[in-house]
C-alpha cells in the first residue's frame, strides 16, 4: 500500500509541475479527469443492450383478449426505449451520452418499428373496414411516436413518447373492458399481411446497407418485371454501392435495434392471430422467424464493429447480421404468402 501511496506521489508531483499553477488549478485538473473517469464507466454501463422483454399476457377468464399480445409487446417496446438503463439517449447533450453512438443508433431502429407497428394498429388492427372510424388513443398516439427522435427541449422526444405511451396504455386497458365495444382489435390474415409487409421492406433494406460494408457491384433492377415502366430520372446501369467506414457501426446497431424490437412484436402477433396462423398452418412458419431475428442478439465479443472481406483473415460482423436479416425477410415473404392463400 505504502509503494503504491508513493507511485501516486511521484505521479502527482510529475503532473503538478507539468501543469503548474497554484493548487486551484490543480483541483480542478483533478476534479475534470474524475469526472471523465467516472462518465466513461457510466457511458460503458449505458452502452449494454437489454435483454428481450417478456410479453403482457393479460387474462380475464378462460383466454385471453384478442389484441393484448400485441398491443402489450408495443407497450414493452416503447417503455424500456424510454427506462433502460441511462434511459432515452438520442437526444442527450451532455456526457457520457454525448459520446456514445451505438445505442442511439440502436434505438432508432426500434423507434422504426414501434412506429410502423403504432401505424398498423392505427391504420388496420383496430377497425374493421376502411370506413370505419379510428380509435380514440391510438389516433394521436402514432404522430407523437413519430415526433422528432432528436429534440432535447421544448417538447423533450421523452415527453411526446411518453404521451403515446400513456394512450397505449388506455387502449390496452379498454381492450379489456367489456363495457367499452368501440376498443378493438381484428386479428384478421389480411391485416397482419400489410404489416408484415412494412417489416419485409424494413429488413431488405438494412440487408442492402450491411451487405454493402464491403463494397458491392450492382446491376439496376429497379424497372425489372415490366415493359412500359418509368422512373423520374436515369440511373447507371451497372453501379458500386458500398457503406461509409464512419456509419459501419450505425447500420449494424440499428439492425441489432430492429430485430430486438420484432422479437417482442412476432411474439405478441404469435398471441392474438393464432387461430388465422393455425388456419393457414403457418404458425410454425412465424416461429422461424423469430429464431433468425434472436441469433442476431448475440454477445458481441469484439470492441470494435469488425470489417474483414468476405474470405479475410478478420470476420465481418455487417456481413452476419446480414445473413440472419435476409433469412428472417425470406421467412417473412413465405409467411406473408401462406396468409394471401385462400
Amino acid at each position: 500500500m505504502d509503494k503504491l501511496q508513493q507511485i501516486w506521489l511521484t505521479f502527482w508531483d510529475a503532473l503538478s509541475a507539468k501543469i503548474g499553477g497554484g493548487r486551484i488549478v490543480q483541483g480542478i485538473f483533478l476534479i475534470a479527469v474524475l469526472y471523465l473517469l467516472v462518465a466513461g464507466a457510466i457511458g460503458v454501463y449505458w452502452s449494454w443492450e437489454p435483454d428481450p422483454v417478456e410479453v403482457r399476457i393479460e387474462q380475464t377468464t378462460d383466454k385471453s383478449v384478442v389484441g393484448v399480445g400485441t398491443t402489450g409487446a408495443l407497450i414493452s417496446v416503447v417503455q424500456t426505449l424510454l427506462e433502460k438503463p441511462g434511459g432515452y439517449l438520442s437526444n442527450d447533450r451532455t456526457p457520457p451520452g454525448v459520446w456514445l453512438d451505438n445505442i442511439p443508433n440502436w434505438e432508432f431502429g426500434v423507434l422504426v418499428q414501434a412506429r410502423d407497428m403504432a401505424r398498423a394498429m392505427r391504420k388496420d388492427f383496430s377497425r374493421s373496414q376502411s370506413q370505419s372510424t379510428e380509435d380514440a388513443d391510438l389516433a394521436p398516439a402514432e404522430p407523437m411516436l413519430n415526433f422528432n427522435n432528436n429534440s432535447w427541449l421544448f417538447p423533450a422526444t421523452e415527453t411526446e413518447y411518453r404521451k403515446a405511451l400513456k394512450g397505449l396504455y388506455s387502449y390496452y386497458g379498454r381492450l379489456q373492458d367489456p363495457s367499452q365495444p368501440d376498443a378493438q382489435f381484428y386479428a384478421r390474415a389480411d391485416n397482419l399481411n400489410n404489416w408484415l409487409a412494412d417489416v419485409s421492406t424494413r429488413l431488405g433494406s438494412l440487408s442492402q446497407r450491411l451487405s454493402a460494408s464491403v463494397g458491392q457491384k450492382r446491376l439496376n433492377t429497379d424497372l425489372a418485371g415490366e415493359q412500359s415502366a418509368q422512373q423520374s430520372t436515369s440511373s447507371k446501369q451497372d453501379m458500386e454501392v458500398k457503406t461509409s467506414w464512419f456509419e459501419l457501426d450505425d447500420v449494424f446497431y440499428e439492425a441489432r435495434g430492429t430485430a430486438w424490437a420484432l422479437i417482442q412484436l412476432l411474439k405478441g402477433i404469435e398471441q392474438d392471430f393464432g387461430p388465422a396462423l393455425e388456419k393457414k398452418n403457418a404458425r410454425v412458419s412465424l416461429l422461424q422467424i423469430v429464431r433468425e431475428l434472436e441469433s442476431t442478439q448475440g454477445t458481441i465479443w469484439s470492441p470494435v464493429i469488425l470489417n474483414g472481406n468476405e474470405f479475410g483473415l478478420l470476420a465481418n460482423h455487417s456481413l452476419v447480421m446480414a445473413s440472419y436479416i435476409s433469412r428472417a425477410n425470406a421467412a417473412i415473404i413465405d409467411l406473408r404468402e401462406l396468409l394471401a392463400q385462400g
